[in-house]
């Protein structure tokens, strides 16, 4: 199964290029197919690729994404909607990572495939 990962920025830098490193941010690991899934869904939210001067919609595939903090409702509503969140546990951690970062308004950083 190929894998993609989401964690934490816990302090955001306007000017910084993002770089791959999932232990820094404490990465949750989903599979791919989630993303496939939720494609259509997922290119509306407002993101930033590698760094806050390149605003996009959805994710990077294949490289990183910052997801502000008022993009993550719309993706965790995403996320619980669905159903295989009850038969898989990154899921739910995915899920109560993003309600952590909400709560704490930071943002969120993902590492594609």
């Amino acid at each position: 199964m190929i894998k993609t990962q989401f964690g934490i920025i816990e302090d955001i830098q306007e000017t910084q290029s993002y770089s791959y490193n999932p232990e820094k941010y404490h990465c949750i690991f989903i599979d791919e197919v989630y993303i496939d899934d939720w494609w259509n869904q997922l290119c509306l939210l407002k993101t930033y690729f590698h760094n806050l001067n390149r605003p996009e919609f959805g994710l990077a595939r294949y490289g990183i994404t910052l997801i502000p903090p008022e993009s993550l409702p719309a993706f965790q509503g995403i996320v619980l909607s669905d159903k295989r969140i009850q038969e898989d546990d990154n899921l739910v951690k995915l899920a109560e990572t993003m309600q952590d970062a909400m709560c704490r308004n930071k943002y969120m950083i993902h590492f594609g495939i």
